[in-house]
């Protein structure tokens, strides 16, 4: 057995947390390390003590392998937990913590390189025995082979570059006349991407479900299943929602998928935490294989709370060369588990990461909830890193139990300050056919209309404005020095208003109201209100409004209201000063940063001729890259970044003359 008494964790944010978590349960030393943006964060206060590696950019931090190194020596860590993303997966990485003498709190690098590269993977799954999508994983690349090879798979078929993911080198090919431009596109995405512009084809799965299975081996050859989690509801090929059990697992289709997930690992001679993907084709009834993740998984929470276990414990313990501690019959689900991801994200604007300060976060007191996070109230959200705010995970006896929970629980969650997905959620946890239980890998594309998503809270604009409105008059009373004697908002004309003007979305509104025994009455869009304030503190107002009592969170930051219940979500509403500052003035061919970014890529110079289409600059935020191109043809008249230059929202980047 080998004594790990120290680990350094070789991640940032929740996951740094979560491990920090059972380390102190165990009695295990934890060591951070952070970057610059991360010196205050959560996770860094937990630890025992902290290390900082570099700048925020994660290849100068969390990505150099040089610098978690020389920090898991400089601390003395036995072993270093890689948690998921960055190095985790990094077949180099882990082999140099075994030169290094330092433990790998993962599996051995070897099954790391195996599954790197999709056409091998699938050789030795379907080796194994294992189920795999029928199609073609040769070496020979030709066009008139991978025409051949298409046509026997069939239509639709899905092309796919071996390296990588995120979607690059994919293509769905409908018909046989597709095919040639398809595999050349796909091969030129890939070699862009990956530098390698092998492909394979499979089978495409129309209607098809994802579900995984947790595995677990230890350094004995044991290797158990801990059960599946569905993970259908996705978007860019990012799960949103987990869920355990599947609604479509029976005892029968679990047990098939479950010692098809054993076999895998086996063949792998896998010795820890692990996950075998399948596709689940619903025409059919068929599943196949399609990868192994190779590390703890961002959703590893709903397998916990439905076995009781502790994974992360678990792989502490299979590092240490102990031998599991339970066997598959020993697993058994207790009850249903759901997971939700709250990410910093207009879903109404195709999922673009925003940025901005968490003024407050908060969540209710429900029992078997449970929530993962790397953010605090104050905490800032960061343009380098993925733009997860928090993990929400709901325990009950049943599916209907837990999510009548997660729907109340998504209604209270406060976090004020930036854009988040919160409205997304709700909305798709209320959809019928997610309810029953029906819906495919395109659930969220086929029915969750995203523009209408933007906050449930465009149809309580009022509210928020009088909530805002009513907070703002009692800040001001209460700090009212002079003339206390006289009624707030006092007039010469007892029928004159005062008035307030709130912007939102570009559109005004206007609140009217008078103070009077301690009521107000209020007009808002020519509709009459009478209010009074029942109590309120810094950041909390509870209001009575036409008879109706119920609490707001109400944070002032400079001219924006953030205001929250539960019945409205989290609404931004501007005050107007009374004397607007004039807007900025647009640049005729000029083109803006739309979030805050890093440059990664610039395309053009000075005296560049360009035309409509033509790539400018790639920039990156939290994890994505995105692509600016001309809008018209013309002439580059002055670029304004470098490459790696970080910029604010609204920063000009170029300028372009036109012809």
């Amino acid at each position: 057995m080998k004594n790990i008494n120290t680990i350094l964790i070789a991640n940032r944010g929740e996951i740094a947390s979560r491990v920090i978590r059972t380390c102190k349960k165990m009695g295990i030393t934890c060591v951070a390390v952070y970057s610059e943006t991360d010196k205050s964060a959560p996770f860094v206060k937990q630890a025992d003590s902290a290390i900082h590696i570099g700048d925020p950019e994660p290849a100068k931090s969390y990505l150099d392998q040089d610098k978690i190194i020389a920090a898991a020596v400089r601390s003395g860590a036995d072993a270093i937990h890689p948690g998921y993303g960055f190095l985790s997966e990094n077949t180099s990485f882990a082999q140099r913590c075994a030169d290094e003498g330092i433990i790998f709190i993962g599996p051995k690098p070897k099954a790391i390189e195996a599954m790197g590269s999709k056409s091998q993977a699938k050789a030795i799954m379907e080796a194994s025995g294992v189920p795999v999508i029928p199609g073609y994983k040769g070496k020979d690349q030709s066009e008139e082979t991978l025409k051949a090879e298409a046509v026997k798979v069939g239509f639709p078929l899905l092309l796919k570059a071996t390296a990588g993911g995120g979607g690059k080198g994919m293509r769905i090919v409908h018909e046989e006349k597709e095919i040639k431009n398809a595999i050349a596109s796909a091969k030129r995405e890939a070699k862009n991407a990956f530098g390698d512009d092998e492909l394979l084809i499979e089978k495409y799965i129309e209607s098809g479900r994802h579900i995984e299975f947790q595995i677990f081996g230890d350094q004995h050859g044991n290797v158990i299943h801990l059960l599946e989690r569905e993970c259908t509801i996705q978007r860019r090929y990012q799960k949103v929602i987990e869920e355990s059990p599947s609604p479509i697992m029976t005892d029968e289709l679990r047990t098939t998928m479950g010692k098809a997930a054993v076999s895998a690992a086996m063949a792998l001679d896998y010795d820890n935490a692990g996950t075998v993907e399948f596709i689940y084709d619903d025409k059919t009834g068929n599943f196949y294989f399609l990868e192994v993740n190779t590390r703890l998984q961002v959703e590893h929470p709903v397998t916990e709370e439905i076995t009781g276990l502790d994974l992360v414990k678990m792989q502490i313990e299979s590092a240490q060369e102990l031998p599991l501690q339970i066997k598959q019959e020993d697993v058994k689900a207790n009850g249903y588990a759901i997971e939700a991801r709250l990410y910093a994200e207009d879903a109404s604007n195709d999922f673009a990461p925003v940025t901005g300060t968490v003024h407050k976060f908060d969540f209710p007191n429900v029992e078997g909830l449970r929530i993962e996070s790397a953010i605090e109230s104050g905490s800032e959200i960061s343009m380098f890193y993925d733009p997860m705010i928090a993990k929400i995970i709901v325990k009950d006896n049943d599916r209907q139990a837990a999510h009548a929970k997660l729907k109340y629980v998504l209604k209270h969650l406060i976090c004020q300050g930036t854009i988040t997905n919160q409205s997304f959620l709700q909305t798709l946890i209320q959809h019928e056919d997610f309810s029953s239980g029906k819906y495919d890998t395109h659930f969220i594309d086929n029915y969750i209309k995203l523009p209408e998503v933007n906050d449930l809270s465009k149809r309580n604009t009022e509210e928020a404005a009088i909530a805002a409105t009513l907070y703002g008059w009692y800040q001001r009373e209460a700090s009212r020095k002079v003339l206390r004697s006289l009624p707030s908002g006092w007039r010469n004309s007892f029928y004159e208003y005062q008035k307030e003007t709130f912007l939102m979305n570009q559109e005004k509104l206007i609140v009217r109201y008078r103070y009077l025994d301690d009521n107000f009455t209020l007009f808002s869009e020519e509709q009459e209100f009478t209010a009074s304030i029942v109590d309120v503190n810094s950041d909390s107002i509870r209001l009575d409004i036409n008879g109706l009592q119920k609490d707001y969170s109400v944070i002032h930051v400079a001219n924006t209201y953030f205001v929250h219940s539960a019945s409205i979500g989290n609404i931004a509403i501007i005050k107007q000063d009374r004397f607007p500052v004039k807007e900025k003035e647009k640049i005729n061919g000029g083109y803006e940063a739309p979030i805050p970014s890093q440059i990664v890529k610039i395309h053009v110079s000075t005296g560049d001729q360009v035309k409509e289409g033509d790539p400018l600059i790639v920039f990156s935020s939290m994890k994505m890259e995105t692509h600016i191109t001309a809008d018209e043809d013309g002439i580059i008249e002055e670029v304004y970044v470098e490459e790696g230059n970080s910029v604010e929202a609204g920063f000009l980047l170029l300028k372009i003359n036109k012809d």
